[in-house]
């Protein structure tokens, strides 16, 4: 009954829609294409949309065993999913590092670190431009 109830299962965050049944992941109802892994790791993720989950919480969940010390198999996941996600929904950042703790999956806008509006350091000896 528990499998079946998960078959059925639809997850949302944001612009993405997730199938879990159907390995199926859209972005903006346009298909994202993830390896196993990736699509696993994200499902773990927006489970849990909003809180903090621990590196080895998210090893657990996606590979089935105790991450070893030194495994870095889950930061390059994230780092792939990352750039996935990124690409299909441009101006948004979705999973977010929490260093020593794990990752928390939250879709928010891209902040760009300069813009137009962004003022910069002038150079003591120049004027402003009119």
């Amino acid at each position: 009954m528990e499998a079946a109830r998960n078959d059925d299962e639809l997850l949302h965050a944001g612009e993405l829609e997730i199938r879990p049944g159907d390995g199926l992941v859209l972005a903006a109802g346009r298909a994202v294409t993830l390896s196993v892994r990736e699509f696993q790791l994200l499902c773990a993720l927006v489970r849990r949309q909003g809180g903090i989950v621990a590196r080895h919480d998210l090893y657990r969940a996606v590979w089935g065993g105790e991450l070893r010390d030194g495994d870095r198999s889950i930061d390059v996941y994230v780092h792939k999913l990352r750039v996935k996600l990124d690409s299909a929904l441009p101006g948004w950042h979705h999973i977010h590092t929490h260093v020593g703790f794990g990752y928390r999956f939250s879709p928010e806008p891209s902040h760009p670190f300069h813009t137009n509006a962004t003022p910069t350091q002038q150079d003591p000896g120049t004027t402003p431009a009119a």
